[in-house]
């Protein structure tokens, strides 16, 4: 797995680092003695959180600021836009394309890749996201969140090519996902750990408030929408009849979102279930900007994802939008789901 650090060695662990640490001042910390450094990332870091903060408040207000509900169109994965979809996807858009950081965006919400606009300068990263997963929520005041994945390029210079995007998961360089919920939470790896940022919404700065995040291996929770268990592979659906045993001990926690179902796990542990189903065989979530971030951070907390067959981060993503089925969290549940599969 690639680190951001272009040296082993960080200036600064985790350890070090105490709650209530900024995010800016851990990024400049732990990247202080690498002079291959340029302060891109951080700078791309910085203009996610400026998105985030909008989102955040406007998230918080939507009720308010007139942003509940549909708008009436379908984005070009056939599912019914919100209109905070279009808020969260023009306001990530807009904070990251001017900074000289990015030589392309690819999003959930438009069908091609998106250049950087002259007479913006592109930069050393792609940016792929999912602008608001679980926006259908809102209107019952549910979590939801942003869910995005970071690639250096691999073109010399200028406008992102095909190539820059169209790789293997073991290729991002950092991932992170921001929770939009009782409080504003940024996870964040750069391929040393995983470390959460809450959101002060008095000062306006995210602090360390997850130190290295760990995901525990035996915790026997699990979430999926069970209603649909008629449609998925048969040995799964006999897997779930025997976590109703109650002598199995597993628990049942299902929010609705990805992000939000995915956060619960990973500070609690579990296993986050998104089988392919007779309707959608080949899975429904994205591999690029749902699947492989996760995947990174479930990796880096200890953790694994798996499609089923093999670790979704040794995928190689086919087209923009390519779907696949999910398995994630805990590393006993889900090499135990892959077993079962392979039977």
């Amino acid at each position: 797995m690639h680190s951001l650090l272009p040296v082993s060695t960080p200036s600064a662990s985790p350890a070090q680092f105490e709650e209530g640490t900024t995010l800016d001042r851990f990024l400049l910390e732990t990247l202080r003695d690498h002079p291959e450094a340029t302060g891109q990332f951080v700078t791309l870091i910085n203009q996610v959180t400026l998105a985030a903060k909008l989102v955040s408040a406007r998230v918080n207000r939507a009720g308010l600021a007139g942003m509940f509900g549909a708008t009436g169109t379908m984005n070009i994965q056939g599912e019914y836009v919100q209109k905070m979809d279009i808020y969260a996807n023009e306001t990530f858009k807009r904070a990251l394309e001017h900074a000289g950081v990015l030589c392309m965006i690819v999003s959930e919400e438009e069908e091609n890749a998106i250049p950087i606009p002259p007479p913006f300068h592109p930069g050393k990263y792609v940016f792929a996201m999912d602008p608001l997963d679980g926006s259908s929520n809102i209107d019952t005041n549910a979590s939801i969140g942003t869910i995005f994945a970071v690639f250096r390029r691999k073109s010399a210079a200028g406008q992102g090519q095909s190539e820059d995007i169209l790789r293997s998961g073991r290729d991002l360089a950092a991932a992170g996902y921001i929770v939009y919920g009782a409080g504003t939470v940024l996870v964040l790896s750069t391929g040393q750990g995983v470390h959460g940022f809450t959101l002060d919404p008095t000062v306006g700065e995210f602090f360390l408030s997850h130190r290295d995040i760990r995901l525990s291996p035996d915790t026997r929770t699990y979430s999926c929408n069970e209603a649909y268990s008629g449609t998925w592979p048969a040995p799964l659906t006999g897997w779930l009849a025997g976590t109703k045993d109650p002598a199995a001990g597993w628990s049942a926690r299902y929010i609705g979102s990805l992000v939000g179902d995915f956060h619960r796990n990973l500070v609690k542990g579990g296993v986050f279930l998104y089988p392919p189903s007779t309707k959608a065989p080949s899975g429904k979530l994205r591999l690029l900007y749902e699947a492989f971030p996760l995947a990174f951070l479930a990796e880096q907390a200890g953790g694994a994802a798996t499609d089923g067959r093999i670790p979704i981060l040794d995928r190689t993503l086919a087209s923009l939008h390519e779907r696949t089925p999910l398995y994630i969290g805990n590393a006993n549940a889900v090499s135990e789901i892959t077993r079962l599969l392979a039977t």
